[in-house]
């Protein structure tokens, strides 16, 4: 079992850098957090690597293309959203401020695209305005440019990006407080969103994956009803189309899933109501739509 962090966190990210190692940012533990520390896989340690200008959760982080981790938004102290983003260098640990959003959000996504831009969707201000705004970051010039709306606000959403280069966005809670079902497209080609197929269920802090077949696959969530889901749902790019696939055997959400070589993925922890966390896991099969339940955690 690998050494514990050095601070408690929720509400924190996790990036696989290019050289190994996670780095895990921010968060809340006993108040909001600015720190930030490295996991070495080799050794199963962590220690604490340089800290934010900005403490931070619900916040975004991406890899980018050079190595480097841009963190965008998240909250702050009395539940403000931030609108300032920076950037984490491995290679000396330092951070740096890298412009300012066009909008203060958090509980948004980010995503890399082909051409190295950062997509950001959606998310909350100030705990008051759920938004439909997108927009773009570009690392060469460390600049943000607004890049058309959503259809639907959303937040605590999912986005990822397709093997064909466009974003997927799914669920989410909207401005009226709907769990919804309805998924987006956006084309970096053109900058514009449309709309496409939508779930068979809505859901909100649900999780989602690409797999190797170019699908992708949605897992769990918060129900219309307040509720909690255990069903999964498989969106095909090449017809736009929704389908149900095997049901998990825990309802979960705020759960996290990861993909294996293999093509088979593995989701752990999470919720199994509005107040429980569990250490269950299970392990999905693309090729026969099965869940397996796996090993639990050590701890929830």
């Amino acid at each position: 079992m690998a050494s514990s962090m050095n601070n408690a966190r929720s509400s924190h990210t996790a990036s696989l850098l290019t050289n190994g190692k996670v780095l895990v940012i921010g968060g809340v533990g006993s108040d909001v957090d600015s720190t930030a520390e490295l996991y070495d896989p080799s050794t199963g340690t962590w220690t604490n690597t340089g800290s934010l200008h900005v403490e931070r959760i619900s916040h975004s982080a991406s890899v980018l293309t050079n190595g480097k981790v841009l963190v965008s938004g998240g909250q702050g102290h009395y539940t403000l959203s931030i609108g300032s983003a920076e950037l984490y260098d491995p290679v000396t640990g330092l951070w740096t401020i890298s412009g300012n959003l066009t909008d203060a959000r958090d509980s948004h996504t980010s995503s890399v695209l082909t051409n190295g831009k950062v997509l950001i969707t959606g998310g909350e201000q100030d705990s008051q305005r759920t938004l439909h705004t997108t927009e773009l970051y570009d690392p060469v010039t460390e600049r943000w440019t607004g890049t058309g709306h959503m259809h639907d606000t959303r937040q605590e959403h999912t986005a990822s990006v397709l093997t064909n280069g466009k974003v997927l966005v799914t669920g989410g809670i909207a401005t009226s407080g709907k769990i919804l079902d309805t998924t987006e497209l956006y084309d970096p080609l053109t900058g514009i969103w449309n709309m496409t197929g939508s779930m068979h269920h809505g859901r909100f802090r649900h999780r989602e994956i690409v797999l190797n077949n170019g699908k992708v696959l949605v897992t769990g969530g918060i129900t219309s009803d307040g509720g909690v889901h255990n069903t999964t749902e498989l969106y095909d790019p090449f017809t736009g189309t929704w389908t149900m696939t095997g049901t998990m055997h825990s309802p979960r959400y705020g759960h996290t899933i990861s993909i294996f070589p293999n093509g088979k993925v593995l989701v752990a922890g999470g919720g199994t109501d509005t107040a429980v966390s569990f250490g269950n896991s299970e392990l999905y099969d693309p090729s026969t739509g099965n869940w397996t339940i796996v090993d639990n955690m050590h701890y929830a």
